[in-house]
């Protein structure tokens, strides 16, 4: 679930959503938050979306006291920013079992179960079906 690497000692935990996945690598600093090379920001591009991926710091009042650099594969920005928030509190927990409890309050551990379900054939999409013609 979440571990430290021995030669940098950030914590690393994965976080999910949907078909996106998130490596995050949390190290104590001054705030910084680097996605696939790039500020959080102008990754993400909607404030919304920023919103999530720091939400758990918000939660846990640690706003400028880590820095995070993650890896971010998979889906679109929506997944992504929701498995880089699921990444962030796993790894929140990891550094201090005192958030653990606010974390999970506001339900950022859970991950979300829901995927895509998919197209079955002989129809337009996964429970859609085309037009009913009786003549």
């Amino acid at each position: 679930m979440a571990s430290i690497d021995p030669n940098t000692k950030e914590v690393v935990t994965v976080g999910r959503r949907k078909r996106a996945s998130a490596r995050v690598r949390i190290t104590p600093g001054n705030g910084q938050f680097i996605v696939n090379g790039r500020p959080v920001d102008e990754y993400l591009a909607r404030g919304v979306l920023v919103q999530v991926a720091r939400q758990p710091f918000d939660v846990t009042g640690t706003v400028d006291r880590f820095d995070v650099r993650a890896i971010v594969d998979g889906g679109g920005l929506s997944g992504q920013a929701g498995a880089l928030r699921h990444g962030v509190a796993r790894a929140l927990c990891k550094v201090d079992e005192n958030y653990h409890s606010p974390l999970k309050h506001a339900g950022l551990l859970t991950r979300d179960p829901r995927e895509v379900e998919r197209k079955k054939y002989g129809r337009p999409g996964a429970r859609k079906r085309f037009q009913f013609s009786k003549r």
